[in-house]
């Protein structure tokens, strides 16, 4: 065995280059991702890259290079179809499992739409915590082409597909420090959907004080740069930008996360009708990809789709095909209520508050974890009623959940015309 000093990796010039405010181009960028993928970077020098390109240190063209470079560096996916659907929302809403209504109810119409989730970084859980509930997500790329052929979707943990492997790389040197530039938001979305193989996307960005877009202006601008990449990388995409004031749906953890999805797609009269409405307009904009389909009827057809239970027989094959787990939505024992401190009307509700709380009752690791919310914006409370249960598994989760919810319930209670009022300063 011969052991020699692994050379410093070429490409550190490139980035030194970029620390200095000098534009790079694609030939950097491809020699880049190359190194880091073949593990000649150091988290250190990882870090370094990130900060280097992150804020405001790329413009449009470097973007795109980055997206490519990205795209470039692990397998991609053939579906050897012409229309290839697929849906992603930017993050920082809880509960916003609107991926689990719209799969199902656009394989129902009969569009392939392969979805490929991620885990729950710093949330209280993600699409593939929340489907893992019900079926099994740890699928082999050949299990998943096989499913996706058989029902036209899926809802799987894209984990295992071995998709821009260089992007899983950056995240993971990215979450510790709490980098999140929009370059590196947008090469690492598209780069990962091309992987995938969608040709049809839809972006979903929520807007709202708590969440990750916090003004409409900065909405617009990303919408620029999904559509400047998007244009240049051949794929269909559009942008939707939505309410981000405020959790969607009421469970907040995987297991609350599912019976709210059960009850939408069981047409439970009890089922959140925020979390219903919003993925029938976002199931009816993929719908309208198909050219079969005229433009404005799209939310009229995912309805009845979902209204006639054809779409809870897609998910009930979903589930059947990836591997039904026992399903039991009832959540965590120990529970606490969050009384409301005056009478009044929700005015405002902090997503990451919320989410934080949840997060410290012990989701998504403990799936039966979470806070199940009783209230909603713009809705009348009295002094001492629930807005909030907060579920834990175990007692140190618990205590610790209930001590932040004292310290701060999350909630706003005041008047209704600053309910519009907050709406107006978006």
């Amino acid at each position: 065995v011969t052991v020699n000093h692994a050379e410093a990796p070429k490409s550190m010039d490139a980035v030194r280059r970029k620390i200095n405010g000098e534009r790079l181009g694609q030939d950097d960028f491809t020699h880049i991702a190359n190194d880091i993928v073949d593990a000649r970077y150091s988290k250190m020098e990882m870090a370094a890259f990130l900060v280097a390109t992150g804020q405001n240190n790329l413009d449009r063209d470097e973007l795109l290079y980055l997206t490519r470079a990205m795209l470039q560096s692990g397998d991609q996916m053939d579906w050897h179809e012409a229309l290839v659907a697929d849906k992603h929302c930017i993050g920082g809403i809880p509960g916003n499992r609107t991926s689990m209504l719209i799969v199902p109810i656009v394989a129902a119409h009969g569009m392939l739409i392969p979805k490929t989730s991620s885990r729950a970084i710093t949330s209280p859980a993600g699409t593939a915590d929340t489907m893992e509930v019900l079926a099994e997500v740890n699928l082999t790329p050949e299990q998943l082409h096989e499913i996706v052929r058989q029902e036209r979707g899926c809802l799987a943990w894209g984990g295992t597909a071995r998709l821009t492997p260089v992007d899983d790389m950056l995240i993971s040197v990215a979450r510790p420090l709490g980098i999140d530039s929009q370059a590196q938001m947008v090469a690492s979305i598209l780069s990962k959907k091309l992987a995938a193989g969608s040709t049809h996307l839809i972006i979903d960005i929520p807007v709202g004080p708590t969440s990750k877009v916090r003004q409409m202006r900065q909405a617009l601008a990303l919408r620029k740069l999904f559509e400047f990449v998007g244009d240049r990388l051949n794929i269909h995409l559009e942008v939707m930008i939505t309410d981000g004031r405020q959790p969607i749906g009421r469970g907040i953890g995987p297991v609350l996360e599912a019976r709210d999805v059960m009850q939408v797609l069981q047409n439970d009269p009890d089922a959140p009708t925020d979390l219903r409405q919003k993925s029938l307009h976002l199931a009816g904009r993929i719908i309208e990809f198909d050219p079969d389909v005229r433009g404005g009827q799209g939310f009229a057809i995912a309805r009845d789709i979902l209204e006639s239970g054809r779409a809870l027989a897609k998910m009930n094959a979903l589930i059947r095909a990836q591997g039904e787990k026992k399903i039991d939505l009832s959540p965590s024992g120990l529970c606490q209520d969050v009384f409301a401190s005056s009478e009044g009307v929700v005015t405002a509700i902090d997503n990451f508050q919320m989410a934080k709380i949840a997060r410290l009752a012990g989701a998504p690791m403990m799936k039966k974890a979470g806070v199940d919310l009783l209230k909603k914006l713009g809705q009348p409370v009295k002094k001492g009623e629930v807005l909030y249960r907060i579920h834990a598994e175990f007692p140190a989760d618990f205590t610790f959940a209930k001590q932040l919810a004292e310290h701060n319930s999350g909630y706003t209670i005041g008047h209704e015309a600053q309910v519009l009022a907050a709406l107006a300063d978006l």
